[in-house]
């Protein structure tokens, strides 16, 4: 069992960054792919980024390229998001996930830990 909680959501200026983190409990975060997923207000839950056990491979949807990067410090059993340039349409709660694939995947349904979310929110 694998419990994960995110932190770093707030309110933002467009344009503007923020970090998010999220720390996993348990001795065997490498063990896990893990990924960013997140659901804005009247939508459906999306995939954002997705990182490799050993975060040596990074997969990112097309609306965040160039501007957001996932990262992971298995050390200290933490994910990160780092975004930059942000924008309203970016606006939603933020979840981290956890999946015990080899490959990373950008699928909700491979990934079988999630965390609560942190709120992202971005004003014009």
């Amino acid at each position: 069992q694998v419990q994960l909680v995110e932190s770093g959501g707030g309110l933002v200026q467009a344009g503007g960054s923020l970090r998010l983190s999220c720390v996993a409990s348990g001795r065997t975060f490498s063990s896990y792919a893990m990924g960013w997923f997140r659901q804005g207000p009247g939508k459906e839950r999306e995939f954002v980024a997705t990182v490799t056990r050993s975060g040596s491979i990074t997969d990112y949807a097309d609306s965040v390229k160039g501007r957001f990067t996932i990262s992971r410090d298995n050390a200290e059993n933490t994910v990160y998001l780092q975004m930059n340039s942000l924008k309203p349409d970016d606006a939603a709660v933020y979840y981290c996930a956890a999946s015990t694939r080899t490959a990373i995947s950008t699928r909700q349904y491979n990934y079988i830990y999630w965390g609560q979310g942190t709120q992202v929110t971005v004003s014009s």
